[in-house]
């Protein structure tokens, strides 16, 4: 799962949201449209729509705990990006009479799936080798960037990655974002560290200059308490599929190809009709690009 902090409170959540749309849209030099969402299918492509009326219920399985991602509203009704493009894909295939949505811990979601428990899942799920082996996944629907961050007080000539030449860059060791920094700027200076907290914490302490990291992530903590203030997204944002992933996908279960080609087709269809898109502002209306 691409981890996010853990925020208690619909309310809290709320003011959040408000200063990450303000972090966003004060970020400069951002590397693509800010609002528009990548495409992630050939506005040219038509798939047909499987026939699913022996389909007798698609159970689509998520967690609670992964904000503005699925989350529960102070009502305790599932919300967020996924939970309503879930509900955008029941309609777009005309089978919202059979499905449900079920939040389950996240560490029970590929069992559940396994066991028949679920039809599908969506719930950030990082598409890797060994999962492909055990499950499908529909296209990508949502591409992840990388981002840096700097400390206020450092003082950087330029608004560019390109300023960060020299400068102290702090990573996670051993993930995508070092292997990334390294390859697409190999005149920073990478400076590895055992876990995202305590990367953070020698950003905000002004060990480090600047830090690369998780787009969907990196932006949570800029915007609360935790950061006190100390930094600012830097520069734009950075896609890079050999070593970000293919992004979020819906994650099902092999050997039911009607399924899966019915959500690929859904997904197109709502990257087409522009449905993807009015979701993907709702959460995030001055864009992750």
């Amino acid at each position: 799962m691409i981890a996010s902090p853990k925020i208690r409170g619909f309310f809290n959540l709320l003011r959040l949201f408000v200063v990450v749309a303000g972090v966003f849209a004060s970020s400069s030099s951002v590397s693509a449209a800010g609002s528009d969402m990548p495409l992630t299918f050939d506005a040219r492509e038509r798939l047909s729509r499987p026939d699913l009326s022996t389909v007798l219920r698609v159970r689509i399985l998520t967690s609670v705990d992964f904000p503005p991602f699925n989350f529960a509203d102070q009502t305790g009704r599932l919300s967020g990006f996924n939970i309503d493009l879930a509900r955008e894909i029941c309609t777009e295939l005309q089978i919202a009479a059979k499905c449900q949505i079920q939040a389950l811990p996240f560490a029970d979601l590929e069992k559940t799936l396994e066991g028949g428990a679920g039809e599908a899942v969506m719930a950030g799920i990082a598409v890797t080798p060994e999962l492909r082996k055990r499950f499908a996944f529909s296209r990508p629907y949502l591409s992840v960037p990388a981002r840096f961050a700097v400390n206020n007080a450092a003082k950087i000539n330029g608004n560019t990655a390109t300023a960060l030449a020299g400068r102290t860059v702090g990573v996670v060791a051993g993930t995508a974002h070092e292997v990334m920094l390294k390859a697409f700027f190999p005149k920073a200076t990478a400076t590895p560290f055992d876990t995202f907290e305590a990367m953070l914490d020698a950003l905000k302490t002004g060990k480090v200059d600047a830090v690369f990291a998780d787009g969907l992530r990196l932006p949570f903590w800029i915007a609360g308490e935790a950061s006190a203030k100390c930094c600012a997204l830097f520069d734009g944002s950075y896609l890079s599929e050999k070593f970000l992933g293919e992004g979020l996908s819906v994650m099902m279960r092999k050997g039911d190809p009607v399924l899966n080609a019915a959500f690929d087709q859904a997904l197109n269809a709502l990257s087409r009709n522009g449905r993807l898109q009015d979701i993907y502002l709702r959460y995030f209306p001055n864009g992750l690009y």
